[in-house]
């Protein structure tokens, strides 16, 4: 899984640091699970002024993370996972755990300081440990 600020640096942004994990969804190396509520939140943080991006320009990225990621109707339930201090982030966790995903890559803090508690259901890694875990894993 990966949440919506590391998709704009794959694919709005192209960084160099999540470039090895664009590369990896679209190689099929990598799968990215989503759910409605991530998709509607993609939505909407392209539709931000900041961004400066046209409803053409919004469309072809929406599109292109649809086209990565692998949709899914599994409901996360959140008893006994951690809570997360930012509430538009908790979707992230239990939806991980719900698919039973290996890794949530994420920059957000507030996901970043449940790792530990996360750990025993799935790993909370930032893109460049997620290049690493990618890189040791084709090893």
């Amino acid at each position: 899984m990966i949440d919506t600020n590391v998709v704009l640096d794959m694919l709005h942004f192209d960084d160099v640091a999540a470039r090895p994990l664009r590369l990896a969804l679209e190689d099929g190396r990598v799968r990215c699970m989503v759910s409605d509520s991530m998709l509607a939140e993609w939505r909407r943080v392209l539709a931000y002024p900041e961004f400066g991006l046209d409803l053409a320009q919004q469309a072809k990225l929406f599109a292109r993370y649809q086209a990565l990621a692998i949709k899914t109707d599994a409901v996360g339930v959140d008893v006994g996972l951690p809570r997360c201090s930012d509430p538009d982030d908790q979707q992230f966790i239990e939806l991980a755990a719900a698919v039973r995903a290996q890794g949530l890559v994420s920059k957000d803090r507030a996901l970043i300081k449940l790792r530990r508690r996360c750990a025993p259901q799935f790993r909370i890694l930032t893109p460049a440990e997620a290049v690493c875990w990618l890189d040791d894993s084709a090893a």
